[in-house]
């Protein structure tokens, strides 16, 4: 078993900002010349997110919106009273979905469906450097 590991550092608007990271996904897959096994996607933070999604304007609106209703803004977190940064509903909500994603390789290729693309979620209020590690493990 091999394993490969690859890190790329993006720089995101803030909240709600939703990035297509499907090719860099599948690069990091190809440079790593691993026929079958899995790719791990983690983003290190407390304030983001990694899943997927079908990458359309509907849906980049949509998903923001569902967050919304689940943990709003305008609520109190205990959080926010701790560090006063008012982030305490990007932490819940990036908790919700997690900080990481892992999918299978088969041939070489992502097992990935047709209308399935790989995402990182902003949560917090402001712009961030993102650390994203990609491993992959097999042969």
């Amino acid at each position: 078993m091999r394993i490969s590991t690859k890190n790329i550092l993006l720089r995101t608007k803030g909240e709600n900002d939703v990035i297509d990271i499907s090719e860099k996904t599948i690069e990091a897959v190809n440079e790593s010349s691993i026929e079958n096994g899995l790719i791990t996607i983690f983003v290190g933070g407390s304030t983001a997110a990694i899943t997927t999604i079908e990458f359309e304007p509907g849906l980049r609106n949509d998903f923001p919106n569902m967050l919304a209703r689940i943990a709003p803004k305008d609520i109190e977190y205990h959080h926010d009273k701790t560090w006063h940064d008012g982030n305490g509903h990007s932490h819940v909500r990036a908790s919700l979905i997690g900080p990481s994603l892992t999918i299978p390789i088969i041939g070489g290729k992502l097992m990935t469906g047709r209308w399935q693309q790989i995402i990182l979620l902003e949560m917090d209020i402001q712009s961030r450097d993102r650390n994203i590690i990609f491993q992959i493990l097999g042969e």
